[in-house]
């Protein structure tokens, strides 16, 4: 499957950089008996229906050329914004997070849980800090990043 995401990868971001846009994500999966291509696109300001649409029409025209067909089976193809929970995935994602509330899932629990939530104070190649309200006080906790299983930006309630 990394095959089939490298290959769409290469074939989307052209289409992408003509229009100024950007690959936040990119995911091929199975969910029930279906498959779905989907890639997660982004621009600043925001992107909007128009513009997912037509990387949508750009990218299946690219798709039908691909001799031999890479995928193994019938998918269905998403195009669309990574939304306010907008995954951490690149460097300049957590740069661009820094001093804003984030989300994160743990591969190991940390003082019992593998689900924290705070403002990201900081982050280097290694670790990650955030500061997190835990009643009426706050809580530093730092993470190791290889413990980091997803991350994104959260919306504070």
């Amino acid at each position: 499957m990394s095959s089939i995401v490298e290959t769409v990868s290469a074939l989307v971001q052209p289409i992408l950089d003509e229009h100024n846009f950007e690959l936040v994500d990119l995911e091929y999966v199975k969910e029930g008996k279906n498959y779905f291509l989907r890639v997660f696109i982004d621009k600043i300001g925001g992107i909007d229906i128009e513009e997912t649409a037509l990387v949508s029409e750009a990218l299946s025209l690219k798709l039908d050329q691909i001799t031999p067909d890479p995928f193994p089976q019938a998918y269905f193809l998403e195009v669309s914004s990574p939304g306010a929970e907008r995954p951490l995935k690149k460097e300049a994602d957590y740069e661009a997070a820094v001093g804003k509330f984030i989300h994160i899932s743990l591969y190991q629990t940390v003082e019992g849980s593998k689900i924290f939530e705070g403002d990201l104070v900081s982050f280097d190649e290694e670790q990650l800090t955030l500061s997190v309200q835990i009643k009426t006080r706050k809580k530093e906790f730092t993470f190791e990043r290889k413990n980091i299983a997803k991350a994104r930006l959260a919306i504070k309630f």
